[in-house]
């Protein structure tokens, strides 16, 4: 069981990498990547972005070795761990994450940082502009506002009777924030009353979903501590009868009911192409922010019958995916 400590993830691979990195630097220069996040970093994630790199002629282990830091899903050791990246004398840190691309800037001015999925980067301080950085940051964003509403609609369409709509969100995550203004401005416009639960720790997710109690269905925001513990959230929910929706389709796949957002292997996929550019002598500064440009709608319908709703035809057939 993953605590909130501190875990270094990927070790048995990077000990396996080692002594082909070693090799490798017999023949010609191995780049170090330091792979930065709070919260065990998806499989999914680090093999599209090897599979980026792979493309582009970067093989772990070989030509690059990737170095591995993550937490429990905690905040609290993400600057050390960006501190130890740049011990290790790292060429470039990937950081998955507002919160982790903060720590690595905090900690490094020089150290070239690509970021994967802040939301609104330049409203949360974590960059200057979206065309010119500034810097030693640039990556790939997220747009909170458009995101929350559509996910409302998809929830309303999933829940005719949508009236009021829990928000549970880590209140230590300045990005959930942002993600939560955008979501209660889409209910605004949808004419349906949100509840904020805001919870910081799995502790307190038992009684977060107590406080939620009379609300029709629940928006889960984008978080590594919720990822972390989907499948302990997907079991409240059930349990609570609330039909939730976030944007994470690993959410879906531990037991809740729809997700609907970034593609978020093919943003680590196309991280790889920031990689490669500095590499090869750019400049973070001068790299515009990208924006995701593809996204899923992912249902489970094994759980809509569980709670007794019947998905109608048409969002059925919208699906990315369906889950039976």
């Amino acid at each position: 069981m993953i605590g909130r400590r501190t875990f270094l993830a990927g070790t048995g691979a990077m000990l396996l990498a080692t002594p082909l990195a070693a090799q490798a630097q017999q023949t010609g220069k191995v780049y170090r990547i330091g792979f930065l996040r709070a919260g065990p970093p998806p499989s999914a994630y680090t093999e599209a972005f090897q599979q980026g790199l792979r493309a582009r002629g970067y093989t772990n282990g070989v030509n690059v070795a990737i170095e591995y830091r993550g937490t429990g899903g905690s905040y609290e050791d993400l600057p050390r761990l960006a501190a130890e990246l740049v011990r290790l004398k790292v060429d470039i840190i990937l950081a998955s994450g507002a919160p982790a691309a903060f720590a690595a800037r905090s900690t490094t001015t020089k150290v070239p940082i690509v970021f994967v999925g802040a939301y609104d980067p330049v409203e949360i301080g974590l960059v200057t502009s979206v065309a010119r950085p500034g810097g030693n940051v640039t990556g790939l964003s997220q747009i909170a506002a458009d995101l929350g509403g559509k996910r409302l609609e998809l929830l309303k369409e999933l829940v005719p009777k949508l009236r009021r709509v829990a928000i549970l969100w880590d209140s230590a995550n300045l990005t959930n924030l942002v993600q939560k203004k955008g979501a209660e401005e889409a209910a605004r416009l949808l004419g349906v009353d949100t509840k904020s639960v805001p919870v910081q720790d799995p502790d307190q997710f038992a009684a977060a979903f107590e406080d939620a109690r009379g609300v029709d269905g629940l928006m889960q925001m984008d978080d590594p501590l919720f990822i972390t513990h989907r499948g302990q959230l997907a079991a409240l929910a059930i349990r609570s009868r609330l039909p939730a929706i976030s944007g994470l389709r690993q959410n879906v796949d531990a037991g809740s009911l729809a997700s609907y957002g970034t593609d978020f292997p093919d943003l680590f996929r196309r991280a790889a192409m920031y990689i490669d550019k500095i590499l090869k002598g750019a400049k973070p500064a001068d790299l515009p922010i990208e924006q995701p440009t593809k996204f899923e709608l992912v249902i489970n319908l094994k759980t809509a019958k569980t709670l007794g709703l019947t998905i109608p035809p048409s969002l059925l057939a919208r699906a990315d995916e369906v889950i039976r």
